[in-house]
């Protein structure tokens, strides 16, 4: 006997940890949110999408406005939620190591703030998000416990906590520029 089938629940996506590139390029969300491949790095892709960040923020700054440069971080956070939320889906996994859109936009946030900076400013920037990121400590740790304590699903839960990595980044900058 069989078991019945519950039309009321939608068939669950097979749970993928380690995408490939043929998974990648098989949706548009999915190249995004794995940072156009930097996402699939075996070792640390949040790493590799942020240095991906940096590189590609570079030659924004260097070739854009400062409100074109702001309208790209805007439509990267909104394209961001959105491929995340996708991407999350594919894979059938809440937070996917793989997603590394969240760090690129997240540094493209710390990297505007920040400027004009020279490449050692650029360099401290991109290892305190890192640290941050990374080793969560105080207010990113909360809001990474909230994003699944409270349900918040989908791209908003993936990018909030990277985006309260680069407001702690810019914070802990700004003191280091005052003194």
């Amino acid at each position: 006997m069989t078991a019945p089938v519950n039309p009321t629940h939608a068939p669950q996506a097979p749970r993928i940890t380690q995408p490939s590139a043929a998974f990648m390029v098989q949706h548009p969300a999915r190249v995004i949110a794995l940072g156009f491949g930097s996402g699939l790095s075996p070792l640390g892709p949040g790493t590799v999408g942020s240095l991906w960040g940096w590189v590609s923020w570079l030659l924004i700054q260097y070739h854009f406005s400062i409100a074109v440069q702001a309208s790209f971080i805007v439509l990267g956070l909104l394209l961001g939620w959105w491929a995340c939320t996708k991407t999350s889906q594919h894979m059938g996994v809440s937070d996917p190591g793989a997603v590394v859109w969240d760090e690129i936009v997240a540094i493209w946030l710390v990297l505007f703030f920040i400027a004009p900076s020279g490449w050692g400013e650029q360099v401290f920037a991109v290892i305190l998000f890192r640290f941050f990121d990374v080793v969560k400590p105080g207010p990113v740790a909360w809001a990474d416990r909230s994003f699944k304590g409270f349900g918040w699903r989908g791209g908003f839960g993936i990018m909030f906590d990277d985006l309260l990595a680069a407001f702690c980044t810019l914070l802990v900058f700004s003191f280091w520029r005052l003194v």
